[in-house]
């Protein structure tokens, strides 16, 4: 799997597997690139009010022929609501192309592992993104890691 330099060019862009590229917060710029490496769906669980955040993203996202999923969650405070809805709206069109992402790809690569390994029932470490290795995890997110798949609805 070897991604096209500009997808490289993502703010922390990571290929986790042949249909999921997860990443942060990509430039207006960047959507067209998306769109050419194929993927089908964009799906953005970063706060719209962050300053990184693009005011038209769904926009943007459409004009390309994309569809556009949004589920803002609040970095201090996600839920296992959100976790579980997001987990069973990615396995509904995870056969296609989908690209995730929050503000730094954090959000993106803890809700990831839960969708990997409970609705694909990866190994704990095929599960985890390589974004794990550079986030210092606070409280909030290291409770989100031990969730069980009942805490999610799943």
């Amino acid at each position: 799997m070897n991604p096209d330099p500009d997808m490289e060019r993502i703010r922390n862009f990571v290929q986790i597997s042949g249909n999921f590229g997860t990443a942060g917060q990509p430039s207006a710029d960047q959507f067209p690139i998306i769109a050419e490496n194929g993927y089908r769906h964009v799906f953005n669980i970063g706060m719209p009010d962050h300053p990184d955040a693009l005011d038209n993203e769904g926009q943007l996202v459409s004009a390309l022929g994309m569809n556009y999923i949004h589920i803002p969650v609040p970095f201090d405070n996600p839920s296992p609501d959100q976790v579980g809805f997001f987990c069973k709206m990615l396995s509904q069109i995870s056969h296609e192309k989908v690209f995730i992402h929050c503000i730094m790809n954090y959000r993106v690569s803890a809700f990831m592992y839960h969708y990997l390994s409970k609705m694909e029932h990866r190994d704990d470490n095929s599960a985890r993104s390589a974004m794990f290795q550079k986030w210092d995890m606070d409280p909030v997110w290291k409770e989100l890691m031990t969730w069980s798949s009942s805490d999610l609805g799943l």
